[in-house]
């Protein structure tokens, strides 16, 4: 698992927020290739911990063999963020600092059998555990048009998801999705000519929207919101770094109402973004926000 490949986006400012110290317990909700994890038993040394959650097992796999060197001080469990509250009620456990970072990895883009990117062709799948049942073909050939139109509305904020709703339907009456490259044809073509080789491409932001649905990614993030405060101790920070609007507007009210009404003090009166230097390196750091969050 060696070559599992991600680039942690705004390390730099995840650390100056988060200010890991030795002896403090941290929480990496979204593991990956270990990139938070790794920066953050650097900085915590000799014996701060991190315990480092992911639902996908390649991701728990490289991780562990990345930072097996830190031994107890390190911990990875296959599940999902939002499972935070139980784990820390079962084990009595209160984190100094918490930090997301809710892009997919250049690990799971780059694979086309992961049904993630429609830059190679492969399987319509999109999960990012093989625990989760339904994938994105399956949406893909059993909604109804109007939930269709919803969901690339909703999830994608795609201003032709009504164009691109009513041609999957046409479409899978005649042979059902099964493909990455089926899909994306579907949103090219359904893009005006004048449009189609705009900034993004057209099958961009409705793959975006087919990704959140099947990973439940919206409702997982409204539960860790949610449970900040029942798992973080005195002093504890929490660092959030969204991609698109829809997260990051979640984060933004919720971040508002626990200073509002939790006595947490805002780290960032506005997102904090990639540098130009950044994204000429990792071009996924472009639609990245980070905000963060202290608890007095």
């Amino acid at each position: 698992m060696t070559n599992y490949k991600h680039t942690p986006v705004l390390l730099k400012e995840v650390l100056e927020f988060l200010d890991p110290k030795s002896g403090g317990l941290y929480f990496d909700g979204t593991l990956g290739g270990g990139g938070y994890t790794e920066a953050i038993l650097e900085r915590s040394g000799p014996d701060g911990r991190v315990i480092g959650f992911d639902i996908d097992t390649d991701a728990i796999a490289a991780a562990s063999e990345k930072l097996g060197r830190y031994g107890k001080r390190f911990e990875a469990v296959n599940k999902n963020y939002s499972e935070i509250k139980k784990y820390c009620d079962e084990r009595s456990l209160k984190f100094n600092g918490l930090v997301l970072d809710l892009g997919v990895s250049s690990h799971q883009f780059d694979k086309a059998e992961r049904g993630f990117s429609f830059s190679a062709d492969g399987p319509l799948d999109m999960r990012m555990s093989k625990k989760l049942e339904v994938t994105a073909a399956d949406l893909a050939n059993s909604l109804p048009e109007n939930e269709l139109i919803r969901l690339i509305t909703e999830y994608g904020e795609e201003k032709f998801a009504g164009r691109i709703a009513r041609r999957i339907v046409e479409l899978r009456r005649v042979r059902p999705f099964a493909t990455t490259g089926e899909l994306e044809e579907v949103c090219y073509l359904s893009y005006p000519p004048k449009l189609r080789r705009g900034r993004i491409h057209p099958a961009t932001l409705t793959f975006q929207a087919f990704r959140i649905a099947v990973n439940g990614e919206i409702e997982n993030l409204k539960n860790f919101l949610k449970e900040i405060c029942d798992v973080i101790a005195e002093s504890a920070r929490v660092v959030v770094v969204s991609y698109h609007s829809l997260e990051d507007r979640m984060v933004k009210e919720n971040f508002k109402a626990l200073t509002r009404e939790r006595g947490f003090k805002a780290l960032t009166k506005k997102p904090v973004i990639s540098a130009e230097e950044e994204i000429e390196k990792n071009p996924r750091a472009r639609s990245a926000k980070l905000r963060a969050i202290a608890k007095d």
